[in-house]
């Protein structure tokens, strides 16, 4: 297994710079918010946002308050799911190629949901469908990685890489049985779609307890990043420690493979951007990468709607052509000689 390089945590002190460096991601946040409302089929100038935001409802009002805000609210959402996620089990996994989708997460929910569609259900069973996959996939790697001695990260990553097959399997298995009517929704769903992304509370309320739920084992993550016997030896129960993370995370990103699909390379591209910037430090880390995780996918959807509007495109195709280049330039300058 690769080991992550992870630096020691950092004191108070100086938290100071990367204070600063929040701001500048809360800031990007809000203006790729406001870009998503004012961009689409119907240009809205930015003068006029506020208004449409708050009005009274004429074509422009509607368009922002019943189309745009929730999706973008959603993609928010989502985003910041994802890339907690991905914060969280590239510690856990001791590996900094690590992934939402790695451990077969995606792959049970994709089942879930297609079984849904091809019943020619939708709305609340869809959601209802792909989170019991999700969880059934979670239990299902959680139970076969446990050997005698307990899990360890590599029997994790390995039985999620075998589940994650099997479930790719009987993915194709379902579009070749599924009729032709069917067909597109469970293509666009397979590669991320917020168009039918539901209401924006609950991935958001889930984003929030996240948060609160990792924010304050900053310091245990931290130390876990260095090493397990590294951090026993400072008092972090390792076990303990990692079945929390593990179950955190796969929750994480059972809501937001639930909300929009199978989206990929947020979870990826977003804590190594942020460890380039400004360390490993996860006291700031968490935080930052629920930031620019829904920035980008709020940037990548507004691309989605408009880059061929008025037809759209599945916002995962997007955050795959921006993130597969991303991360291999990342890549590259992590591993440029200094």
């Amino acid at each position: 297994m690769t080991r992550s390089k992870q630096p020691a945590a950092t004191s108070p002190s100086s938290l100071v710079p990367r204070t600063w460096l929040l701001i500048l991601l809360l800031l990007l946040a809000v203006a790729a918010f406001a870009v998503g409302l004012a961009a689409g089929s119907l240009p809205i100038p930015l003068a006029k946002l506020w208004p449409a935001l708050w009005g009274d409802g004429g074509t422009q009002s509607l368009v922002v308050r019943e189309l745009r805000l929730p999706r973008l609210l959603v993609a928010f959402a989502v985003g910041g799911l994802l890339a907690l996620a991905g914060t969280l089990l590239q510690v856990l996994l001791q590996n900094p190629l690590a992934d939402p989708y790695v451990l077969g997460v995606s792959g049970g929910s994709a089942v879930g949901a297609l079984l849904v569609m091809l019943l020619g259900l939708g709305g609340l069973w869809l959601s209802g469908g792909a989170l019991a996959g999700a969880l059934l996939a979670v239990a299902l790697v959680f139970g076969l990685a446990h050997g005698r001695g307990g899990w360890t990260p590599t029997r994790l990553l390995l039985t999620g890489i075998v589940v994650a097959a099997a479930c790719g399997a009987l993915i194709s298995f379902l579009l070749a049985l599924a009729p032709e009517r069917n067909l597109r929704g469970m293509l666009f769903w397979l590669m991320g779609d917020l168009s039918q992304g539901g209401a924006p509370l609950p991935p958001l309320l889930l984003l929030g307890a996240g948060l609160l739920l990792t924010v304050p084992i900053a310091r245990s993550l931290n130390l876990l990043a260095r090493g397990e016997l590294l951090a026993g030896s400072l008092g972090v129960e390792v076990r303990t420690l990692r079945r929390y993370i593990y179950l955190v995370a796969s929750l994480l990103t059972a809501g937001a493979v639930t909300a929009a699909g199978s989206v990929g390379f947020v979870g990826l591209v977003v804590p190594h951007m942020l460890r380039l910037v400004g360390g490993s430090d996860h006291r700031w880390l968490l935080p930052g990468s629920v930031l620019l995780g829904g920035t980008l996918l709020m940037l990548a959807d507004t691309l989605a709607r408009t880059v061929l509007a008025p037809q759209q495109l599945p916002v995962g195709v997007l955050t795959a052509l921006i993130g597969a280049p991303l991360f291999l330039y990342l890549l590259q300058r992590e591993n440029r000689p200094s």
